[in-house]
């Protein structure tokens, strides 16, 4: 029987030298994925900037720290944002509290985080008189703030440090959701008496933005758009009376989220018609993200 021979094509195989020098060329490619830094790009602009970056909007540079302070030194209120789960945006506003408290030494802090109702019991953690554990008790902490505390704890410990009176500048919790649901005319004379005595409904850019914010929620599309907006700036105009109310001759800096600051148009520029007093904000914005120059005064980049 004639006997076949059966040809076996092998695969080519690499050489160890080949394979050696493609695995150094997908190591080099990861390292360089990895440690190739992340930045701020600013819209419309071909600038980026790194963490730890300050940038002056009206500018478009960097300043140092020192810079910073000694122009918000000459202010009467200065307001830092805040991701509120973002640890280097507290990290940043202690910072800035730390450093102002240097030049003001009857500085006060207005905070979002307490509604105006808690006043009392931020004064007594601002004398000193309540431990930690007893002042997320009486302020009612996890059933309106939420967030874990431990993110504000540093911030707290050095108020009650320096005795610097503390401010709840917020409504309570429950008016905004119920706003949101039937308006400000659904809420009793009672609830009415949280609010400010003017809330301004008319600010087209405001409104824009918050419109925007409006339709990239799902889950605001079951509230009419006037009742979410009313409830919008019920809370900025609200926090900014209570800023105007307590302010008297002293300094104030005022921690609250982003989106209350942006582009000065939510409790900014309501307090200061107010109150008319120099103002500045700084806007935190991490990594990664895309920023304007419109955001704030100053744009601190973080990790």
């Amino acid at each position: 029987m004639k006997q076949i021979k059966r040809q076996i094509k092998h695969p080519h195989v690499p050489s160890p030298s080949v394979c050696l020098l493609v695995l150094l060329t997908l190591i080099w490619l990861a390292q360089g994925c990895a440690l190739a830094p992340k930045k701020v790009l600013v819209k419309d602009s071909s600038q980026r900037f790194d963490a730890g970056d300050i940038v002056s909007a009206r500018t478009g540079k960097v300043v140092t720290f020192q810079k910073l302070i000694n122009h918000l030194g000459q202010v009467r209120v200065v307001y830092i944002g805040e991701k509120h789960t973002d640890t280097a945006h507290h990290d940043v506003q202690l910072k800035i509290i730390k450093a102002l408290w240097e030049i003001h030494p009857d500085l006060m802090v207005g905070m979002e985080m307490f509604d105006h109702s808690y006043q009392e019991i931020l004064e007594q953690w601002s004398g000193g008189r309540l431990s930690m554990d007893l002042f997320l008790e009486k302020t009612h902490w996890y059933a309106n703030w939420r967030y874990n505390h431990r993110l504000y704890e540093k911030i707290f410990e050095f108020i009650k440090e320096k005795n610097i009176p503390l401010v709840g500048l917020n409504l309570p919790f429950h008016l905004p959701a119920k706003i949101r649901v039937g308006g400000i005319d659904s809420l009793s004379a009672s609830e009415k008496q949280h609010l400010a005595v003017d809330i301004d409904i008319t600010q087209a850019d405001h409104k824009a933005y918050v419109e925007r914010i409006y339709h990239q929620h799902k889950a605001a599309l079951k509230y009419k758009f006037a009742y979410f907006y009313q409830a919008q700036c019920a809370w900025d105009d609200t926090m900014a009376e209570v800023i105007a109310r307590s302010l008297g001759d002293r300094v104030m800096v005022v921690l609250a989220g982003n989106g209350h600051i942006i582009k000065k148009l939510g409790i900014p520029e309501r307090a200061h018609r107010r109150t008319h007093v120099p103002y500045q904000t700084v806007y935190p914005i991490s990594v990664g993200q895309t920023a304007e120059w419109s955001f704030g005064d100053y744009i601190w980049v973080t990790p």
